[in-house]
């Protein structure tokens, strides 16, 4: 996904190239356990072998070792002579005799090392992807019309194939958010890559323009306290727009913001104020809304513009807040769908614009068309061929008003929803009996559930104990109207 770029995660066939070549005589980590691959060969020189990848960086991490590479992918997989990019990928090594989780944020990939839920579950490796588009990992020129799930789903299977060759155990994918819904298209287009699926707080708009769904959570969701607090500073910041608009304009100019993209410093400020009520729902939780200001009328100026900007965030909907963003609003302007919510508590005369289709957050050069029918697709392939595939929701995340259901078709596939929880949802976060069942398929899954687990699913742990820096827990922060 200002301040709230502080809940942002920061964000083949060449070998070799010169832009990485330098940074390939990197120092190497000290010697750490479990880290020989079972050939006898160093597992950096078994990677370099592939075809087309080659090495940006190798950090140390005791007990692992952690590279991030560049793989030389087609722009376009249908037709692969014509041309390539160099999309990063980072890989967890533990041990080529441990199964593999294959990750995506299905935004920029994080360089520093870091495991996710499945790869403790099943104390394996770890292949992250940087998903297209998102830079570096972007064709230049860049032809948008690559940039959608399948051509994604084809990078994803293309890296498989590659390390398989290496990592020749069971594979697990998963993504959170975005990344949960790049998970299910992966295993939509290429089902017999992956042994199984876990996908987190993934949305699922099957009817663009058909969002009711979001207007019965926001009306019930948390408690009519916390509702009334929000609704009462979101509608209290289009009450003052004109001279909380002034601060505005003098903290972009103090800053060097422009707002050619989205037209002008109004629609940027009517756009970051009706994300407010979303943003705190995706993010925070219950006991969060004593920080909410409790008498919007008599609050403040500075006191309604610090609890938006905390919340949505002033600097998101410049030129610079929405460039790293570019491939995300194209992909829900094209085929994604993005959400369209009513405000009940807010009169029809302070609200100007509404909730912006994605289109008024892409430069007007990149052309853009939906296609209705791709979304359509999933859901049904889910509904009727869901196998192995596990999606786990927040009871009070926005985003799971619309999510993946299970048909008769699916098989050995669950639903489960986190009480209480945000965006931030997890295994580890669900009630204890499907807590237990959720460990239990992912180990059986990966090829790693004792006998004891699989005769009892109560019995179920992760293989890996918990590491307080490599097992973050916090919410994969995006904008807040960002999956």
């Amino acid at each position: 996904m200002r301040k709230a770029l502080r809940w942002l995660l920061a964000l083949t066939v060449l070998i070799g190239t010169l832009s990485t070549a330098g940074a390939a005589t990197a120092a190497q980590p000290e010697a750490t356990t479990g880290t020989a691959s079972t050939t006898g060969t160093d597992i950096l020189d078994r990677l370099l072998a592939i075809p087309g990848m080659s090495l940006v960086q190798e950090k140390p991490y005791t007990g692992y070792r952690f590279f991030v590479l560049n793989y030389t992918q087609p722009v376009d997989h249908r037709h692969p002579s014509k041309g390539t990019f160099q999309q990063r990928i980072t890989v967890l090594h533990k041990d080529t005799a441990r199964p593999t989780v294959f990750y995506t944020g299905g935004y920029n990939v994080s360089t520093t090392p870091s495991r996710r839920e499945p790869t403790q579950i099943v104390d394996g490796n770890q292949v992250s992807m940087e998903y297209r588009f998102f830079t570096p990992s972007r064709p230049e020129p860049a032809d948008w019309s690559k940039l959608d799930i399948w051509q994604a789903a084809s990078d994803q299977h293309r890296i498989f194939k590659a390390l398989k060759r290496i990592y020749d155990k069971k594979w697990i994918s998963t993504g959170g958010s975005k990344g949960g819904m790049t998970a299910t298209y992966y295993e939509r287009f290429y089902p017999r890559d992956m042994d199984g699926v876990v996908a987190y707080v993934a949305p699922n708009d099957v009817v663009n323009d058909e969002d009711s769904a979001y207007d019965r959570f926001f009306a019930t969701v948390g408690t009519k306290e916390c509702r009334d607090r929000l609704n009462a500073v979101q509608r209290e910041a289009l009450v003052r727009r004109e001279p909380l608009e002034k601060v505005y304009e003098a903290y972009a100019a103090e800053n060097g913001f422009t707002f050619t993209t989205v037209g002008s410093l109004d629609k940027a400020y009517e756009a970051v104020v009706l994300d407010y009520v979303w943003g705190f729902w995706q993010y925070s939780l219950l006991a969060d809304c004593d920080s909410i200001p409790a008498d919007a009328v008599n609050a403040t100026d500075e006191e309604i513009w610090t609890s938006i900007d905390t919340i949505s965030g002033f600097s998101f909907y410049t030129d610079q807040g929405l460039s790293p963003y570019t491939p995300y609003y194209y992909q829900a302007g094209t085929q994604l769908g993005a959400p369209t919510i009513k405000f009940p508590h807010i009169e029809k005369r302070l609200i100007r614009y509404g909730y912006q289709p994605p289109r008024n957050f892409v430069p007007r050069d990149i052309s853009m068309r939906f296609q209705p029918s791709a979304m359509r697709d999933v859901d049904a392939w889910v509904r009727n061929n869901a196998d192995h595939m596990l999606y786990v929701y927040g009871q009070n995340d926005p985003w799971g008003a619309e999510r993946f259901r299970l048909g008769k078709g699916a098989h050995d596939s669950y639903v489960f929803t986190a009480p209480g929880l945000n965006h931030g949802a997890n295994v580890a976060g669900l009630v204890a009996d499907e807590k237990a069942l959720a460990t239990a398929r992912i180990l059986k899954w990966a090829g790693v559930a004792s006998a004891t687990v699989q005769a009892d699913p109560s019995a179920a742990r992760p293989l890996a104990r918990f590491d307080a820096k490599l097992d973050q827990r916090d919410v994969e922060r995006e904008p807040a109207l960002r999956p």
